[in-house]
């Protein structure tokens, strides 16, 4: 089987060079949605229900992106034109969504624009994420996947970064950040266009810089014959054959991705409430507790990056995984009890070394253990990992927030316990390699 070349830091760069555009506008639907949905008339108690969609399209439609990108070839390539389509829709729904409340629509349509507006936004996010995870699994070779991964880490953190800055930017400029009832601020709404721009200058970057590997020499590369090229393989079949690591990785991510499904849903009301000491949606602090939440999110980015730096240098990477964990678990029960806006930065770093593990292990875990035939089929499958947690996050989060005294704040307590039960979890996991890896 033939050894991938290395490749310059620049080609790594620009095959994940989209995905910072692509993080901008995953980073505003995450920081600005429940505040979104609050504004337009939300009970908070009905909050949860509306992250629901978000994890549903992504279960959908990720291990269809990967299985249908293994066997398709265009001349624009395999992974490619999935991302472009992605992008392309994303880039409209980001110029719908937070004009939900400005058509003249009565409250409950205006819910049901918005709604419909989130499933199409986190479907064509989900579809544009998956192809660069792919592209770094396809054409990097394994001497080099660690740094490719880093580049592709610091990417999705700037862009996190700056998704979540965007609409204090705005009013920091002057642009108003309150709006009349039922509609969104201004600063909301710049932020989801300029997003929408970067969004598609950057992946209109990648597509023509990047150039995928044909079909005949990608086999070559991955060692993949005429026998494996003909089996036709479902996604019940691939799960029956998954290695154990999928499921107990699996079950550590369970708790993980609960735990910041309830971050997102009930960070903007939590601080509002502890911070501001408000819980009505229409004043002036509630939407000032809205543009902090992107700045506390930022925060959280800048720990991720630099909690990235330090997990390499544990010798132990289950030892890595679980100390993130109970650092993000303490970060989320902190919020409770630092009751100032800057002390919360704390917090949010915290929160941000659980994330830094999240984003690089399981997919590390994961890739070492299985072979490059069905990559994209078998990242797919796992990102159920990633979602189902969340609908049932979601479902559950209404009754649990009655059970915790209908207290958002008491959410993110609950959200850090769920972090260090992962991290308890994480002993669970065997790592395994692939045979056929190169």
């Amino acid at each position: 089987m033939k050894v991938k070349p290395d490749l310059s830091f620049w080609k790594l760069w620009n095959i994940s060079f989209g995905f910072f555009g692509v993080q901008i506008a995953y980073a505003l639907q995450s920081a600005n949605i429940s505040r979104i949905f609050a504004t337009l008339g939300a009970d908070p108690h009905n909050l949860s229900y509306f992250w629901i969609l978000p994890p549903l399209a992504g279960i959908i439609v990720q291990p269809l992106v990967g299985s249908a990108s293994d066997r398709t070839w265009t001349r624009f390539g395999r992974r490619i034109p999935y991302l472009f389509i992605g992008a392309l829709v994303a880039v409209l729904v980001m110029c719908l969504l937070p004009n939900a409340g400005s058509f003249g629509m009565s409250v409950a349509t205006a819910m049901i624009f918005g709604l419909v507006s989130l499933m199409f936004l986190d479907t064509a996010i989900n579809m544009a994420m998956q192809p660069f995870k792919m592209l770094v699994g396809d054409m990097v070779n394994e001497k080099q996947k660690g740094l490719a991964y880093s580049i592709q880490s610091f990417l999705v953190n700037a862009g996190s970064l700056v998704g979540y800055l965007l609409p204090l930017i705005f009013t920091l400029i002057g642009i108003s950040n309150v709006a009349e009832k039922g509609t969104v601020p201004d600063s909301v709404i710049y932020a989801f266009y300029i997003g929408a721009i970067i969004l598609i200058l950057c992946v209109i970057y990648t597509i023509t810089k990047v150039k995928e590997m044909p079909p005949k020499e990608f086999e070559e590369f991955h060692g993949i014959t005429a026998t494996e090229k003909k089996e036709k393989t479902d996604f019940i079949s691939l799960l029956k054959h998954v290695p154990k690591v999928f499921w107990t990785v699996g079950l550590v991510q369970f708790f993980c991705w609960a735990a910041f499904m309830y971050m997102w849903t009930y960070t903007n009301g939590a601080i509002a409430d502890t911070v501001w000491g408000t819980t009505n949606v229409e004043s002036a602090e509630y939407q000032e507790a809205g543009n902090w939440v992107g700045v506390l999110f930022a925060v959280q980015a800048i720990g991720s990056v630099i909690w990235a730096v330090v997990l390499p240098l544990f010798k132990s990477r289950k030892l890595s995984y679980s100390v993130s964990l109970v650092l993000g678990g303490i970060g989320f029960i902190s919020t409770l009890f630092l009751q100032d806006q800057y002390l919360l930065f704390i917090s949010y770093f915290l929160i941000g070394c659980a994330w830094s593990a999240m984003l690089a292990l399981p997919f590390t875990i994961l890739t070492n253990s299985i072979s490059g035939k069905n990559m994209g089929a078998y990242l797919g499958l796992f990102n159920g990992t990633i979602c189902v947690p969340q609908i049932v996050a979601a479902v559950v989060g209404g009754g649990l927030l009655h059970l915790v005294g209908g207290r958002q704040a008491n959410m993110l307590v609950l959200a850090g316990v769920f972090l260090i039960i992962g991290a308890f979890c994480v002993y669970m996991i065997k790592e395994t390699i692939a045979h056929h890896e190169e």
